[in-house]
């Protein structure tokens, strides 16, 4: 419920309704993929300034033990942060009172207000206009936003804030989580015992792996170069959990592109949990590398776990990109809300692909499910909803089932200039796949290269070029990728061929 001041109801302005909407999106889009609070508060003040002509705007935070809220954005009349209302007490004053209760409030007459304390300063700045509206996250009150403004505000100005304050919620909560995920570590390094994760220690990570995987000495593959604290930490955590298993072997490599670490064990310590549901029958199994999904995540690698057949032996593969190094072909990224930036983030790494911050190459495709980028000069990737249809400038359509290797198909589908997903399935061409074609086919599927499939198939790697050739002028296809597309769309893979071809799934949580 929104408290206003004015007296007399009215039917919203849909018209200026939906320009200020349009301005709120503009803010919110530009906090995809921080993941710092102070620097997202600081953005939504500056946007509110500049795009709303306020006088000023503030964001307070919740402190961890909610009896009181930090300012840490201030912009526009007031940048200072160490005034009288840096920290407020939880319920003291209009902001205390928003943080507690959870209820936005717009005022057209400050002066006039019994909460306000200073009431002289109001009318010598003509300061008429105040809105709060509380940050909420998971049913939480996380901050406050609050405006000033020497103009009226419209009460519509509130559903503004509605759907601005619900996108930055969300950022927030996503950097709150990934700052304690941070501290965490800091204090994990702190307390594991020298030189594990000593900031002082500069000698080489497979060093330092051999000190923690006293039962192993890892193997080194390629020249070792120094890395990034985050990187070295996240190694160091995952061979303190493997310190717990009979590990043995190691190989620590270090790639063109990215660095990885391949551990073979003889078990696999599982956590059990009791089931939410009662009575309690089953047992949730929760992986020991559960943990450490979100860093990875963040940091665009992937953490994969196989179980041989007798349920005794156990692979882990941990692999991650260098910082800023090119992968593969590049690819930009503009959606609306944080949480679906960061999952096509992270599946564009998945998929070998490297992220642009901008499109200003007009060859890279701009994957978004914005309407204001339908314009662009890139090829337009769409990411299809059922609340919005797919617009007619779109190159490519894709929706949130993709996997990494359709993502990368995708990706190079449009930046060779064809189209994909936008067609209805092809017609069953005459002549079908033989079924060493099929089996071909399903194993580019997997993402495997020309020898992967030969030593797999046990032939050579000219026939299966040839074999890829006849593919190719069966479906009238031009690449790969396009006859892959066919191929799916229609069915034409029997299920015997891809239960035989298939390689084996990882373990549940990893």
């Amino acid at each position: 419920m929104a408290l206003v001041s004015e007296p007399t109801p009215r039917f919203l302005d849909s018209t200026q309704l939906l320009f200020d909407l349009q301005r709120g999106n503009e803010i919110a889009r530009s906090l995809s993929g921080c993941l710092d609070p102070e620097t997202i508060a600081h953005r939504v003040t500056e946007g509110m300034v500049a795009g709303f002509g306020c006088a000023f705007a503030r964001i307070w935070l919740v402190e961890p033990d909610r009896t009181e809220l930090k300012l840490v954005a201030s912009s526009g009349m007031y940048t200072q942060r160490d005034g009288s209302f840096a920290r407020v007490p939880m319920g003291a004053f209009k902001v205390g009172k928003i943080a507690q209760n959870g209820i936005p409030f717009l005022s057209n007459a400050l002066a006039d207000e019994t909460w306000v304390r200073d009431r002289e300063w109001a009318i010598a700045k003509g300061i008429r206009g105040f809105a709060g509206y509380p940050l909420t996250a998971g049913g939480d009150v996380v901050g406050v936003l609050a405006v000033f403004s020497q103009q009226a505000m419209a009460p519509e100005f509130l559903e503004v804030l509605q759907s601005l304050c619900a996108t930055v919620a969300i950022a927030l909560e996503l950097a709150l989580h990934h700052q304690q995920e941070k501290q965490t570590w800091q204090q994990e390094k702190q307390a594991w015992n020298a030189p594990k994760l000593d900031a002082t220690n500069h000698s080489p990570l497979s060093e330092q792996l051999a000190n923690i995987l006293a039962s192993v000495r890892p193997t080194l593959v390629g020249t070792e170069v120094p890395l990034s604290a985050p990187l070295t930490y996240l190694f160091l955590r995952t061979a303190e959990i493997l310190s717990a298993m009979q590990c043995l072997y190691c190989r620590l490599t270090y790639g063109t592109t990215q660095i990885s670490l391949e551990v073979m064990a003889s078990s696999l310590p599982v956590k059990t949990q009791p089931a939410k549901t009662q009575p309690v029958k089953t047992q949730e199994r929760t992986s020991p590398f559960d943990e450490l999904l979100f860093a990875v995540s963040c940091l665009g690698g992937s953490l994969q776990s196989y179980t041989g057949a007798n349920q005794h032996a156990v692979q882990v593969l941990l692999a991650v990109p260098y910082p800023g190094c090119v992968l593969g072909s590049r690819v930009c990224i503009q959606c609306r809300l944080p949480v679906l930036q960061m999952a096509f983030t992270h599946l564009a790494y998945l998929a070998g692909l490297t992220v642009c911050t901008t499109a200003d190459d007009r060859t890279v495709p701009l994957l978004t499910d914005d309407p204001a980028q339908v314009d662009a000069l890139n090829p337009l990737l769409w990411v299809a909803t059922r609340e919005q249809a797919t617009p007619k400038q779109a190159k490519g359509r894709l929706d949130l089932t993709i996997t990494p290797i359709q993502l990368r198909a995708a990706v190079e589908t449009l930046a060779n200039g064809y189209s994909w997903g936008l067609v209805s399935k092809p017609k069953l061409d005459a002549q079908r796949l033989s079924e060493r074609e099929q089996e071909i086919m399903a194993l580019l599927a997997q993402g495997l290269r020309d020898r992967d499939i030969a030593n797999s198939l046990y032939i050579s790697d000219r026939t299966v070029k040839f074999h890829i050739n006849n593919i190719l002028a069966k479906l009238k296809a031009k690449t790969r990728f396009q006859a892959l597309y066919q191929v799916t769309c229609n069915g034409w893979l029997d299920r015997e061929i891809l239960e035989r071809s298939r390689i084996p799934e990882p373990l549940e949580g990893s």
